[in-house]
């Protein structure tokens, strides 16, 4: 199934993130915390890839087409172009239609720290337009609440989430954010701008205070007050501050969908507690 019909079932649309490991050792697990997630029966699952030739890319179509076969779950394959070639990206693609996955989360990607590689693919609009080009698939896109880290404009951050859109994007997925406010923010300033697709908001768990600091340096999220006080409370307490962290999603959670979003995208880290805490919080677990 296409996830843009999903958007068309009159409800909002709960989706799970989950990524293959990196170890080839470790990849037993990803099969059994998909067995436990998928009894939460979410809409979608979309599965990561790294950029750059990360060994564990080649699990990404993998696993994907595990959830669908396995589980009747749609997924989708996560596909970045950074320091790709276009001959690689049609390999890539040869690959997802194989294994009968009909949907992409096309994204430019950051390559490893201190690797340089030669790109046919400027922007994630680039890629955009080749799977469009290359046949049916449903094509998902990033967004950014508080604008790409490498965009100061706003403005400009808009008009190029509308040329994604008019390059062949079905829906978006937010990256994450802290405060709900500031999507609420961007997804006025999308409508205003032109952009009409389904958006789904992008919600991650603190899990740690190592964890938001990397997040805050890498995705340039803003830490409102509510989750300082958090870092604060439990300083020194790692387990109280994961289980703070994860209730404080699941508020996100809650007002989202109380203000009408089309969809939330729940990023598990392949953690069960944090897919299943969350569901049942917003009253979608069985």
């Amino acid at each position: 199934m296409q996830i843009n019909k999903l958007y068309e079932q009159g409800r909002p649309v709960v989706s799970f993130e989950v990524f293959p490991p990196k170890k080839d050792a470790d990849a037993a697990d990803i099969f059994t915390a998909l067995d436990q997630m998928s009894a939460l029966s979410p809409d979608f699952i979309s599965v990561t890839y790294g950029a750059g030739g990360g060994k564990n890319n080649s699990l990404t179509a993998e696993i994907a087409s595990f959830i669908q076969q396995k589980y009747g779950i749609c997924s989708i394959a996560h596909l970045t172009c950074v320091g790709a070639s276009r001959e690689e990206i049609r390999g890539m693609l040869e690959q997802i239609k194989n294994k009968k996955i009909h949907n992409v989360l096309a994204l430019r990607g950051d390559l490893p720290e201190g690797e340089q590689r030669e790109s046919d693919y400027a922007y994630a609009e680039d890629l955009i337009k080749d799977i469009r080009n290359s046949g049916d698939l449903c094509i998902g896109a990033a967004c950014y609440p508080e604008g790409h880290i490498d965009c100061e404009d706003l403005d400009f951050d808009t008009a190029c989430l509308r040329r994604k859109q008019e390059a062949g994007a079905d829906f978006f997925i937010t990256q994450l954010f802290f405060d709900n406010d500031y999507f609420y923010r961007f997804l006025e300033r999308a409508r205003g701008g032109g952009v009409t697709l389904p958006i789904s908001a992008g919600v991650m768990p603190i899990l740690s205070r190592k964890q938001i600091e990397r997040m805050i340096f890498l995705c340039g999220a803003s830490l409102p007050s509510g989750i300082i006080k958090l870092l604060h409370k439990h300083v020194g307490n790692p387990d109280d501050l994961y289980r703070a962290g994860v209730e404080y999603a699941a508020k996100q959670i809650e007002d989202l969908l109380s203000h009408g979003a089309d969809g939330v995208h729940i990023y598990t880290m392949n953690k069960l507690f944090i897919a299943e805490f969350c569901m049942k919080h917003i009253g979608r677990a069985k």
